[in-house]
């Protein structure tokens, strides 16, 4: 197991000299966020992206993510030339070495919350989520009301692609994955990449969305699309632990043994109600996901790959991107390397500090 931390690029608040700094992390998840839906993904910014991150001491472990564009999910004609475009930029991340690259197939909207500084009990602030309150945002107005949503979606331009989307229901999203995954997988495998989709977040559907990728069996359905080593998913603790229903050893046991886990964020989530949800810290006890037994199956089923605190709170009066912060990752970090070592019974290898 390698572990990793998600950095922003040069202008996360967060400098890589302090992720260094982090007993057990030496591999960095990035990506090129100046990069237009769509366009290729070109190698000179990428080996920039790899040069930077090598020169901190550090491992560009993982490309999160490439946005799969909205025509492609939607099926449109224009699909073909995006896909293309998708395969190129794939081949340009394993000419850059890296070997893992971790991407959604969520329609319009990425990870959800509606409210992104809940005040928990210990004074730290929290994700959170509540299905009641999704409900009464507004998007006649666009994204502006939805908390956090970075992609800036005008409301004409979102209302039609919310209209769009009525058409395509979720066995239909299905195809339209199988197709991606059959021209891109291939693309991947000759690359030396491994393509690991992200769980929906949350797994169920929103504002009359299709989702698919929500549960043990649709990740089953989903490396099965096309049956190869590099088809494979980011097992996330905290986007499949929001619902209840979902038992993560076994479905960790179930896809390591196939070797389809490619990529783990290991974060814990407090279930408040019927799809209802706020982070919590890292430590099983202190949610609900029992994070032991995660790692346990892990383990048990050989994982090798990178993985990462995912989600923090914003503890010690630290301010920044909502869920990114230092410190509350970093104590993540340090409690499932330890609890890593401790189930593998011997340290991770790692370089003497001087």
């Amino acid at each position: 197991m390698q572990m990793t931390f998600r950095w922003f690029g040069p202008t996360d608040p967060i400098p890589l000299a302090h992720v260094r700094q982090i007993p057990g992390v030496r591999g960095v998840v990035s990506a090129l966020y100046d990069v237009p839906v769509g366009d290729v993904w070109p190698r000179d910014g990428l080996s920039r992206l790899a040069d930077t991150v090598d020169a901190a001491g550090l491992d560009l472990a993982v490309i999160e993510s490439i946005p799969v564009h909205e025509d492609i999910k939607l099926g449109r004609p224009t699909r073909d030339r995006l896909i293309a475009r998708y395969c190129e930029s794939v081949r340009h991340v394993g000419e850059t070495g890296v070997r893992v690259l971790c991407y959604n197939f969520m329609p319009v909207f990425d990870w959800t919350r509606t409210d992104l500084a809940l005040t928990l009990d210990d004074g730290s602030t929290a994700l959170a989520y509540d299905d009641d309150a999704l409900s009464r945002i507004d998007l006649t107005r666009g994204t502006g009301d939805l908390p956090g949503w970075a992609t800036a979606y005008a409301a004409p331009e979102l209302a039609a692609l919310l209209a769009a989307y009525r058409d395509v229901s979720e066995e239909r999203l299905w195809e339209h994955l199988a197709y991606f995954l059959e021209r891109v997988v291939p693309a991947a495998e000759s690359a030396g990449v491994r393509l690991a989709i992200h769980p929906d977040d949350p797994p169920w559907p929103i504002f009359g969305l299709p989702r698919v990728v929500t549960s043990g069996p649709a990740l089953e359905r989903v490396v099965t699309l096309v049956d190869r080593p590099a088809n494979g998913v980011t097992f996330c603790t905290g986007s499949l632990g929001a619902d209840p229903g979902n038992d993560l050893p076994a479905i960790a046991r179930s896809l390591g043994a196939r070797g389809r886990i490619h990529f783990a964020h290991c974060r814990n989530v407090h279930i408040t109600g019927r799809r209802q949800f706020h982070e919590a810290p890292h430590p099983s006890a202190l949610g609900d996901v029992d994070m032991r037994a995660v790692l346990v199956a892990l383990r048990d089923t050989g994982f090798r790959g990178p993985m990462r605190p995912d989600h923090g709170r914003m503890i010690w009066g630290e301010r920044g991107r909502p869920g990114y912060g230092l410190h509350d990752r970093a104590l993540g970090a340090t409690y499932l390397y330890g609890l890593w070592e401790g189930l593998s019974g011997s340290p991770l290898a790692e370089r003497p500090l001087r």
